[in-house]
């Protein structure tokens, strides 16, 4: 396992984790009953330190680490969000239905999952799904995709009205169930947002906010009523159009941005909670056996093979068609999620 490279993807090493590093080793050696080599001057040769065999660590100190791994980014995901300011921060967990309606809950597991759309959600949805259904555990691949997104299929924490859960009984499951998230590239989640919302037929998403595009950046002040007619007419929204309308002040005046392009911070709060494991698109499969294994779940449920279309390497290609002032206006959108979730500023985007 890469766990150096775990812990330090996205954050920044700081004289506390360096500290942290060398606690943690100290306790290795010490469970492990190894001693250190001295020189004549009473200090150990911090070298010598690098011979020693890894087989010596066992499997729960290799698991300790990981968990310091999770434990650090969470940390440093709050003190990320802290830059936010006032107007983020509230100081206070909330929780009303509205800041929770992408929090999946399974009391009988304890765990709260925060879903991101164009995060490999429609798989942990289908993890969801098979763990309320109980063992025998099914295969999750064989969860129909629609299945999972009824909204009866799972339970979220927005459904809980009042009357059957109080404030405190919602604060409990906040504060003390296993709570994860998936995050991913902004700019790659964005382009996998177009590509499946915008460039096949999906008549809602036209209906809802294709129309609009085409009609403020397309300068058609009578668009084509159907996705459908768009396409015959050469008039489908692009992803220019796409970055337009993110851009366009008078999008979120009245409503806030659609979840599948809304930033994930917003999304999901980390601000206010303490998460248990934030995973990432970019190293699912590891990402999701090492949840699996902490959910004590790994010898029955296996996560969905997944297929990525829009990855990173893509980047520079969707954004040819968007001038370089609206790229660096895009990034000023989505910057707390690059910030926040440690993901690299894209300069060849940005400053080329």
């Amino acid at each position: 396992m890469h766990i150096g490279y775990k812990l330090m993807r996205g954050c920044k090493l700081t004289f506390p984790i360096f500290m942290l590093f060398f606690v943690v080793f100290f306790l290795v050696l010490h469970f492990n009953n190894i001693d250190l080599p001295q020189q004549n001057t009473g200090m150990f040769n911090v070298w010598v330190l690098f011979r020693i065999p890894l087989l010596k660590v066992s499997l729960t100190q290799i698991l300790l680490l990981l968990k310091i791994l999770q434990l650090y980014r969470q940390t440093e995901i709050r003190r990320k969000m802290c830059e936010l300011g006032k107007e983020t921060l509230s100081g206070k967990i909330l929780t009303t239905g509205k800041n929770f309606g992408n929090f999946i809950v399974d009391d009988s597991h304890k765990i709260l999952y925060c879903y991101i759309p164009k995060v490999a959600c429609t798989n942990w949805k289908r993890i969801m799904y098979v763990l309320k259904k109980g063992k025998p555990y099914i295969d999750p691949a064989a969860v129909p995709p629609n299945a999972v997104h009824q909204t009866k299929a799972l339970k979220y924490l927005s459904n809980f009205s009042p009357k059957h859960c109080t404030e405190s009984i919602t604060k409990i499951r906040l504060m003390n169930y296993t709570k994860f998230l998936f995050v991913r590239d902004p700019f790659v989640r964005l382009i996998s947002a177009f590509r499946d919302k915008f460039q096949p037929i999906n008549e809602p998403f036209y209906k809802s906010y294709g129309k609009t595009m085409v009609k403020l950046y397309r300068n058609q002040s009578h668009p084509p009523k159907t996705h459908k007619e768009a396409v015959a007419l050469g008039l489908q929204p692009t992803f220019y159009n796409f970055v337009q309308y993110l851009l366009d002040p008078r999008t979120e005046k009245y409503v806030p941005f659609n979840e599948h392009w809304r930033q994930m911070h917003h999304l999901c709060h980390p601000c206010m909670l303490e998460y248990d494991f934030i995973g990432h698109q970019e190293t699912l499969q590891e990402d999701a056996e090492e949840l699996l294994k902490m959910l004590e779940v790994e010898n029955e449920i296996k996560f969905p093979p997944t297929k990525n279309a829009t990855t990173s390497n893509l980047i520079k290609e969707w954004f040819k068609t968007v001038p370089r002032e609206d790229r660096r206006m895009l990034y000023k959108l989505y910057k707390w999620d690059f910030k926040i979730f440690g993901f690299k500023r894209p300069d060849e985007i940005l400053d080329s």
